[in-house]
């Protein structure tokens, strides 16, 4: 039987697009040209998406893992979108319950901080209301007492108290491969590793794209009545590859983290605190055993491919944590992983500090008829997504007139394996199959409703239930499922945003590394070379991954050791 989302249909969406033209062309699969392609897709909307590399592979994948009405914005007067951003939140908390989950933060306050506690307790009063008091519970003033013993490896010395809130955290990478996932079951084509490499014009108008599959360097050509330019911090390269005199929309950011082992700093919740460096608010985050600390926010004159975490990131994160938490004492060796992206911000009128510049989103028509969508956060990408295609079906009743389609209910028709808002009794059907809690929570977490489709593979071959490394709880199934389900189609795609071994794992991966790609050479096809190639190309990015520690010799809290 056919995969649903595999290199098979990967092959026939790119087939497809190039023998008939499409109404709507997206460039870039990121999460807000996912949600474009869904939303189109639901419409009726001939849609398809290329996108030059992995799903997610970029942007999309790095953030801070949060999905949240932005506490900070509040600060800055930014009453609009965190109203936006917390709709949102409870959108994607219905439509993907098992990637979308409530987290409870706290954020201290100390004698002399920047945010001081009447002014916090206001802001926490103004965040309850601008999300119509329907967050997951409303926030709490807590006392210093109490909050010593939520949290007792919380810096003491000047502790005010802290509120008690909620927002959300998310599985990034794979929130974009479910709403892509969502977009080719509504009948979008959509295809990874297929660069735009020029747009199409015909009387001054972009009518498509001469696409290259860079798996085997054949080129389509993809004729379409819009084109969508979704390529986050590419979007001023893509504009003016059409009008080379288009001014900038952007202003790229650099958003670092580093993860360490969570017993090293012993915290339970996610922790909000400013940094005492710069005053900047920042995040310790929970996930699982580790804890993730991010993030920076600093403008970086470096290509958004080759962005990563330096040296002085993981100097600033730590140091900020250590300050905190005085017992962590953190230092560059007890990093697992970082990431780091550029923001795709929207470029301010005005001369602004890097993290005051806003996360809010336009849509833009050039004369040639190219439409950019530019700026936003993860949080609101399914509100980008839908202005967006606001627009394209403004431009689709111009060109042929054609009448407006309904908007699409993308609020409320649930995320590929979101079917079951009830995560509880997914995790009993998995331990009725004789899978232990541990197991079946991490299954539920990773593939919601979709969980029993990865145990049906192990009840074909009982090897595929055997974890792929020691301790941890990733089972080979989930490999296979990642290729016929997920359109993984190189070992980085499995081994960084599938699974995320290369950020949980203390040896990212590298230890099977060559048993995945000898598994993914026999379900997808490689002759020797390519396997080789694969684990050659995964074992140097496990090298950059580790190249921070060149640059810092040593860290501290800001005040000492």
């Amino acid at each position: 039987m056919e995969a649903p989302f595999s290199q098979t249909t990967r092959a026939a969406a790119l087939a497809a697009m190039s023998t008939e033209p499409v109404d709507l062309l997206v460039l870039g699969g990121g999460i807000t040209g996912a949600g474009i392609a869904r939303d189109a897709a639901l419409r009726g909307i001939r849609t398809a998406l290329v996108e030059k590399g992995d799903f997610g592979g970029e942007t999309s994948s790095r953030s801070s893992r949060l999905i949240h009405g932005g506490l900070r914005y509040l600060e800055q007067g930014n009453i609009g979108l965190v109203f936006e951003a917390s709709h949102e939140r409870r959108v994607l908390l219905r439509i993907a319950p098992h990637l979308v989950h409530p987290l409870p933060f706290l954020f201290p306050v100390y004698r002399g901080a920047r945010v001081p506690a009447w002014k916090l307790e206001i802001g926490m009063w103004l965040y309850d209301a601008l999300s119509s008091f329907g967050n997951v519970h409303m926030h709490r003033w807590l006392g210093r007492k109490r909050v010593a013993r939520l949290e007792p490896r919380l810096r003491a010395k000047g502790l005010r108290g802290a509120a008690l809130y909620y927002d959300a955290q998310a599985d990034d990478a794979r929130l974009v491969l479910a709403t892509m996932r969502s977009a080719a079951q509504a009948g979008a084509l959509v295809a990874n590793y297929a660069e735009a490499t020029s747009l199409l014009k015909s009387d001054g108008r972009v009518r498509g794209a001469a696409v290259r599959d860079t798996l085997n360097d054949r080129t389509y050509t993809v004729r379409a009545l819009v084109v969508v330019n979704a390529t986050g911090p590419w979007v001023d390269v893509v504009r003016q590859r059409d009008d080379p005199h288009a001014p900038p929309l952007l202003r790229l950011t650099k958003g670092a983290h580093v993860v360490v082992p969570r017993a090293r700093i012993g915290h339970t919740h996610a922790v909000t605190l400013t940094s005492p460096i710069d005053g900047r608010v920042m995040f310790v985050l929970p996930w699982g055993d580790l804890s993730y600390i991010g993030t920076t926010d600093t403008d970086e004159p470096v290509s958004p491919g080759e962005v990563r975490a330096s040296g002085p990131d993981v100097v600033y994160l730590l140091r900020s944590v250590n300050a905190m938490f005085p017992d962590a004492r953190l230092g560059p060796r007890d990093v697992i992983s970082t990431w780091a992206a550029l923001r795709p911000l929207l470029a301010p009128v005005h001369a602004q500090s890097a993290s005051e510049v806003s996360r809010e989103h336009r849509v833009v028509e050039a004369s040639s008829g190219l439409i950019t969508i530019a700026g936003g956060k993860l949080t609101t990408y399914r509100r980008m997504a839908r202005d967006t295609v606001d627009r394209v079906a403004k431009a689709l009743r111009t060109l042929d007139g054609r009448p407006l389609p309904p908007r699409a209910a993308t609020d409320r028709l649930p995320l590929p394996g979101g079917e079951s808002r009830d995560l509880e009794v997914l995790v009993d059907s998995l331990r009725a199959r004789q899978v232990s809690e541990a197991q079946a929570r991490h299954l539920v977490r990773h593939y919601g409703s979709e969980s029993a489709a990865v145990l049906n593979l192990v009840d074909r071959d009982r090897s595929l239930g055997e974890p792929m490394i020691a301790g941890r709880r990733e089972i080979w199934a989930e490999v296979v499922h990642a290729v016929e389900r997920e359109m993984a189609t190189r070992l980085t795609d499995v081994l960084v945003r599938r699974l995320h071994l290369f950020y949980e794992d203390a040896a990212h991966g590298s230890t099977v590394s060559s048993a995945v790609a000898a598994r993914l050479a026999d379900l997808l096809g490689w002759d020797k070379a390519r396997r080789e190639d694969e684990v050659a190309d995964y074992t140097a990015e496990v090298k950059r991954a580790r190249e921070f520690l060149k640059e810092v010799p040593r860290v501290s809290s800001p005040g000492g050791a």
